[in-house]
């Protein structure tokens, strides 16, 4: 087997051991069948399988289909959060959001914690704790926790979760994963990717998955205020990753989305408003390019001094972009009743049950490692439940 295939996903290293070992095609595909569509755990339970294949996999690949179990579930009235613990003991959060129109969507995590120490987010107070693999951010995904009450799955999925998905190279394969046909067969204009600016990877993402819906933090039209809430800045600027966009956009005449944390007293002034519309006005498709503004949600282990604005505050700051002639919208939150800011459950689920574990033991992971390594949080546009 070649080195690049051991250091793929296991989906994908399944789907070559059963080529390698001559069986028909009609096999991977009756198991990616019952990972799609039913409550299967095991390669026992998909019995489509001959029993002499379901035992060879099992002992090459091990038991189990997936690689996350849910560990404590919170729910309110449209909003389910879990806390997933993998088989290496990470702590992972997935939200889905049950909209009244009918439709459900999923904010996944990319990576257990955060290290780029963006001073609005609960995540950060964790720190860095590692990539997760593709098959673990796909898993939260294609998990039977959500198939068992016989519910369809989201009609949307968002990177939104923990970590920043750019700064995860085992994303691509997360993606192609969720968009291949041979795999989950999910549409990809349905999959949004939101990043902080990990700017090489914003580029291999357009390059490789143009469809995908792209969200970029921006938080700050002003590069040093900007880098003292996402100090990424200083690494990749926001020009950076707006050059790469500006590209992306005359080429695929797609939408992309910038997401803008509105903090009272810090980025909410009039001088911000007209700064951020001359920031989308330079760009080479202005109509193309949607602000989504959020209001703060206070959480723990962000900067203290920060505040949420109004709502009318709020309001009023989406009316002066669209005034200007900037398309843009005020992105619905719920689910504050449960801590759906991601990082808050596995906050909490750390203090309660390995008491001697502060999740702030994390923090001191630097927050510029090398990019395998390296960890970021936002949270933008139509899918996150509260916009921390």
């Amino acid at each position: 087997m070649s080195t690049v295939l051991t250091t793929r996903s296991r989906w994908m290293r399944i789907r070559h051991h059963l080529a390698e070992a001559g069986e028909p095609a009609f096999r991977f595909r009756q198991l990616v069948t019952a990972w799609r569509s039913s409550t299967a755990e095991s390669f026992a339970d998909v019995h489509a399988l001959p029993a002499r294949l379901r035992g060879d996999l099992a002992e090459r690949f091990g038991p189990r289909l997936h690689p996350l179990t849910p560990l404590e579930v919170q729910r309110d009235e449209q909003v389910e959060k879990v806390l997933f613990g993998s088989e290496s003991g990470t702590r992972i959060e997935t939200v889905v959001s049950h909209y009244r129109a009918g439709w459900d969507s999923m904010c996944i995590s990319s990576q257990a914690g955060c290290g780029l120490g963006c001073t609005f987010c609960a995540t950060g107070a964790i720190g860095l704790i590692r990539n997760l693999t593709a098959d673990e951010i796909v898993a939260q995904v294609m998990h039977p926790h959500w198939t068992r009450a016989g519910l369809p799955r989201p009609a949307s999925v968002a990177f939104m979760g923990m970590g920043d998905a750019l700064a995860n190279p085992h994303v691509f394969d997360a993606l192609t994963l969720l968009t291949d046909p041979a795999y989950a067969g999910l549409s990809a204009r349905r999959i949004t990717v939101s990043t902080v600016g990990f700017a090489p990877n914003l580029e291999r993402l357009v390059d490789e998955h143009p469809q995908v819906t792209v969200t970029l933090s921006v938080h700050s039209p002003f590069p040093d205020e900007r880098a003292r809430i996402i100090p990424i800045e200083e690494r990749y600027p926001l020009a950076q990753n707006l050059e790469i966009l500006d590209r992306q956009v005359a080429v695929s005449r797609r939408k992309v989305y910038l997401a803008y944390l509105l903090i009272a007293g810090v980025n909410d002034g009039a001088e911000h408003l007209a700064a951020l519309t001359a920031l989308v006005h330079r760009r080479s498709r202005p109509e193309l390019f949607h602000v989504s503004v959020i209001r703060y949600n206070e959480a723990a282990g962000a900067a203290p001094e920060y505040r949420a604005p109004s709502s009318a505050r709020t309001d009023e700051f989406v009316h002066g972009l669209t005034a200007r002639g900037v398309h843009a919208t005020r992105r619905r939150q719920f689910g504050t009743a449960i801590d759906a800011a991601c990082g808050q459950l596995h906050a909490r689920y750390l203090a309660t049950h390995l008491p001697g574990v502060a999740p702030v033991e994390f923090a001191h992971l630097h927050p510029f490692a090398p990019a395998e390594q390296t960890t970021g949080y936002e949270k933008p546009i139509p899918v996150t439940p509260t916009g921390g």
